[in-house]
């Protein structure tokens, strides 16, 4: 499984185009968002200022795309490529494959979290305790395999020609209504009841809790936590359904 994740790693790395989006644009799009934005005027409903705000939806959106994107899309190629077919002739097990695309697709995530900090400090003058950047890099990160194995999922559901659009879907959708782009106290009263239970909204909270001095959400944690075991049992189920019908 170490010799997968490595290769993985070392795909990744060389995909510049992927890189871009998933390292780049998420900072691009904070400096967008919270660019002219009043570093005193408060969030409603958070205690927290814009750009604090936006830096942890911006984090989490920049570790969603690489762990989601990258492996949804990357999977359902080599599914049509015959690579996972010849996965299939090794010792490797179900589970490793699935903790072995995860693990390295929330390596590559890492990168998107620390630029994002690093220019909203820079420009936008974030303050936070060295506890709460720790802590705020350990909790987005580690949250992150919740939507790596949503990836891998996907990965399996989808055929090559219609992954894209799937995976589209389903980032732009828990991205808008999680609350990653915009406040979700902006959003109609029922839009934010259906926001509560989504795990990109667990997800941004997480970190929220930290720029607050708070500890997570006991809630919050749950749901994530729930997330991860569906998504990551109906990935490994997929790899195992997808074996046989081979």
């Amino acid at each position: 499984m170490n010799s997968l994740i490595k290769l993985e790693l070392t795909r990744a790395l060389r995909n510049r185009k992927f890189l871009f989006f998933s390292v780049i644009y998420p900072s691009v799009l904070f400096l967008i968002i919270a660019g002219n934005a009043d570093s005193m005027t408060k969030v409603a409903g958070t205690g927290l200022t814009l750009p604090t705000y936006m830096m942890v939806s911006m984090a989490s959106f920049g570790a969603l795309t690489a762990v989601l994107m990258g492996n949804s899309e990357r999977i359902a190629k080599e599914r049509e490529s015959g690579w996972v077919r010849q996965l299939r002739l090794t010792p490797l097990p179900g589970r490793g494959y699935v903790l072995a695309k995860t693990a390295s697709a929330a390596v590559v995530s890492l990168p998107s979290i620390v630029i994002v900090f690093v220019v909203a400090a820079a420009v936008k003058d974030v303050r936070l305790d060295a506890w709460q950047w720790l802590a705020l890099t350990g909790a987005i990160w580690a949250g992150s395999l919740v939507f790596a194995a949503l990836g891998v999922a996907i990965g399996y559901i989808a055929s090559g020609d219609a992954v894209r659009p799937i995976t589209m879907l389903t980032y732009f959708g828990l991205s808008m209504l999680g609350g990653l782009w915009m406040p979700t106290t902006t959003f109609p009263a029922w839009l934010q009841d259906i926001a509560e239970w989504l795990p990109t909204h667990a997800y941004a909270a997480l970190g929220q809790a930290i720029e607050q001095s708070q500890a997570p959400h006991a809630k919050d944690v749950a749901l994530l936590a729930a997330f991860f075991v569906l998504f990551a049992g109906g990935a490994a189920w997929l790899y195992r359904k997808d074996t046989l019908k081979a």
